[in-house]
Parts: C-alpha cells; structure tokens; sequence
C-alpha cells in the first residue's frame, strides 16, 4: 500500500474518533508528525501539478506561466508550489510551466525551474551557469526555445495573491526578453486565482479532519474546562486558544478574538469594535452571549470559524428561548446566501440576491463571506464585505466556480425584548462547493454551547 494512502487512513480513523467524542471529552491528541505532514503535502502538490495544472492553463488559455520570487518576498503562488523541504524561494527562484500540448496530463506540462538544482522532485532545474552565467538570459533562451504563444506573469489590480511579481523582478525580465516575446506577456490573474481557490479531491479528503480539529478546540475553549464564570477574561480565553494550537503543532493565520453580548443597554453592538477595538479584558459573567473568531492552519490549509456559546445563569438548564429564536435566524440567513452559489455568479450577484431574499423574510442581515484554503482570506469571488453591502468592486464580479470553498460569514441582527437591545449572530463556517451542491466540510454550529455543559445524568 502507498505509503500517502497509509497516512489518509490514519487520518480517517482519527476522523471517527474524534465524530464519536462527546463535547465535554471532546480534545484533539492525534495530529500527524512533521515527515508525515510532509509526505501528504508533497502527494497532493504532485497530484496538483499533474492534473490540474494543465487543465487551468488550458482553461485561460496560457501555454507559458512564469513565477518568479526572491527570498524574503515571495510570491504568494510560489509559496503554494514549493515542496514540504522547501520553506522559501532560494536567492532568485524561477518557475516555469509550458504547455506543450500533449493530451495526457502527465506529460501535458514541462515543469523547469531556472535554477542550478531541482525544486523537490517535482521542477527539474534547468540552468547551467557554465553555458549561461545570467539567470535572466537563461530564462529567455528557456522562452525562445519553446516560442509560446501567451506568457503569464503575476499581475493583479484585483488579487494581492495573484500580484506577486515584484516591480524589480518584472523590470529586469523584460530588460533580457525580446522585443517580440515582450509583446505576448499577459496577466495570469485567472490562472492564479484558478490554482490557488480549486480544491483538488485529495485535499478534500483531508479538509474535514482539519474543520474538524479546529472546531474541537473552539468546544474545548467554550467550556468549563476553559472558563470559569467571574474570574475569566476574554483575554483570557483569547490566549488559551492561542497556546492550545501551539501546545497541538499547529499553527494559524489569526489572532483569536472572543466578546460578549449581554443584558446591557450601554453596550451596543458596533462593526468596528467588534473587529479591531473590542474591550481586551471583560470578565466572563452568568448570562453573557460569547462569540469567537478562531481557525487554524494544518497541512497547508485553513480554517475559518465562528460560534457561539451561553453562560447560565442561576438556575437556568438552557439557553434562552429569544437566543434560541434569534440562533435560528442567523442559520437561515447561512442557507439563504448557500442557495444562491450557482457556477457562473459573481460575488456581488449572490450577495445582492441573498440580502433582498433575506429582507423579504425579515432577516437583518449583514454578508461578508470570502474563499479559503491555502490562504484564509483566499483568491476567488468575494461575497460582501462588512462595511460593503451593495457589492465590493473587482473581486466581488469574479465569478462563482466548481471545487471552491468558502467561508460563509455573516450575521443576523436580532431584538431580544428582555434584553431591549438588538444582539448579533455572528456565524462563520466553511463550506465546499462541488459545481453542483454546497455543503459544510464538517457541518455547522446549529445550536449554541451552554457554560457549562449540560450532564445528561444531572438533573
């Protein structure tokens, strides 16, 4: 047996176990070791190259991709490309990928790097400095050589991921490259986008586990194993999940961020606040409404979360019917955004559609949801923005497609008459999209955690 399909049944059996745990119980112990991390980043690289590389050159009509990156300025698609060994561009490293023709996929793309090694296994090196002292003539004898049609470089208005060329490197390319090849470079934004926001099967295979982990940390955190009520802080919990990813081996793209609604007519919600001027210390009360923003990153991929957890008060057995009901709404207003995703529509149409269907059914929702995998906030259409709600130019008119993932971010704003104040649902999960149908890689918070957890043996 394949020593990468070994490490995929490892990683299903660790699935299984952790779906069987109980929320109270329930804590990540098994995550894989850094060799085999590498190995399985290095089969779905392989798998990427040879499969899908050659259909989105040929869906975008690009038959020569050149990246090009210096160590310590990477190009966010280079970094994407480089073997589990390979932590950085090394000096100048240059990529080169050509369509050659050929119909089988295997042999459909020549992969070179304009290097004196190879790149892993994968990019055979292809400059021989006694032939050709200069990187960059060697590069353009590599582009003579094959005459194509269209060269690709990392030029973006739209996609930071997708503009990674830097302005010294593109100078000093065309100062080498003929005038007639000059004149056949092209922006490779879609190729870009196309590579970095296509899930390929093999990653779908392993993207539930890592959903997975990251939401047996946020039950973890949003529990009376973390929290005691009166004496935790916020920041408290905050950096709890920041040592608990570290304590695990892994790793994330974000600061943690946990608040608190509660029964407080002072205390009104406010986007900026929430998002970058929230109160660092608050203490953790008897019946506050916490909410959290947490993910994580493994095997090269991300997640994006957030949930939704409730302190009891005083002889109080369950959340509050009115947060019961306004939960309720924050999940229809995931499902109404969900029923828009149809290959071919934009950003801006499916935030536009949702928001009106939404307000037909009494919702007062606000839609910010964006693309993940290897990158949290990822290349592909963006769907709203949180101070954006009538459509976000440029990345919000690039269209919906097939074996893409989201996250699918929002909130309701719901009046809790108790508490005589609109509250928040803010909700975070990440889902896939197969071209056909949208599902949640590993489900969806649908009922929110009480602190503490109910005992089904105490009454």
């Amino acid at each position: 047996m394949h020593q990468s399909v070994r490490l995929l049944i490892k990683l299903f059996t660790f699935s299984l176990a952790l779906s069987t745990a109980t929320a109270q119980t329930a804590s990540p112990s098994v995550i894989l070791s850094e060799r085999d991390r590498a190995r399985i980043v290095d089969d779905i690289l392989e798998d990427r190259f040879t499969n899908l590389l050659p259909q989105l050159m040929r869906r975008e009509g690009i038959d020569m991709w050149i990246i090009i990156s210096r160590e310590y300025n990477e190009d966010p698609v280079l970094r994407t490309m480089l073997p589990s060994t390979w932590l950085s561009a090394r000096r100048r490293t240059i990529m080169v990928f050509y369509d050659n023709g050929k119909q089988q996929p295997a042999d459909a793309i020549e992969k070179l790097a304009i290097a004196r090694y190879d790149v892993g296994n994968l990019l055979k090196g292809a400059w021989d400095i006694d032939v050709r002292p200069n990187q960059w003539e060697a590069l353009a004898k590599i582009i003579e050589d094959r005459k194509p049609k269209k060269i690709g470089l990392n030029t973006s208005a739209n996609y930071a991921h997708a503009d990674g060329l830097s302005f010294t490197e593109h100078e000093e390319f065309l100062q080498k490259l003929p005038a007639e090849y000059v004149k056949r470079i092209v922006p490779a934004e879609k190729l870009a986008v196309g590579w970095l926001e296509t899930r390929t099967e093999k990653e779908m295979t392993i993207y539930p586990l890592i959903c997975r982990l990251s939401h047996q940390i946020i039950q973890e955190g949003f529990s009376e194993q973390v929290i005691q009520p009166g004496v935790t802080t916020t920041d408290d919990v905050v950096w709890w999940f920041r040592q608990r990813i570290t304590n695990l081996g892994l790793d994330t793209w974000f600061h943690p961020t946990v608040d608190i609604q509660r029964a407080d007519p002072g205390d009104e919600f406010n986007h900026l606040r929430t998002f970058s001027k929230r109160p660092e210390k608050q203490v953790i009360m008897p019946g506050d409404l916490l909410h959290v923003d947490f993910g994580i990153t493994y095997l090269r991929l991300n997640t994006d979360q957030q949930q939704h957890a409730y302190v009891l008060r005083r002889g109080e057995t369950d959340v509050p019917e009115s947060i019961k009901a306004a939960f309720k709404k924050g999940n229809r207003l995931q499902e109404i955004l969900t029923e828009q995703f149809k290959v071919g529509k934009t950003g801006n149409q499916m935030l536009l559609a949702a928001l009106e269907q939404s307000k037909k059914e009494g919702i007062n929702g606000t839609i910010y949801t964006h693309p993940i995998g290897v990158h949290g906030h990822a290349a592909g259409p963006t769907i709203g923005l949180w101070d954006q709600q009538k459509g976000v130019p440029g990345p919000g008119d690039y269209p919906l497609q097939g074996n893409t993932a989201y996250s699918i971010e929002l909130n309701a704003a719901v009046e809790i008459p108790e508490w005589k104040k609109t509250v928040r649902i803010m909700l975070e999960e990440d889902g896939f999209f197969d071209g056909q149908n949208f599902q949640y890689i590993d489900g969806r918070q649908t009922e929110i955690y009480t602190i503490p957890r109910k005992l089904g043996y105490v009454k």
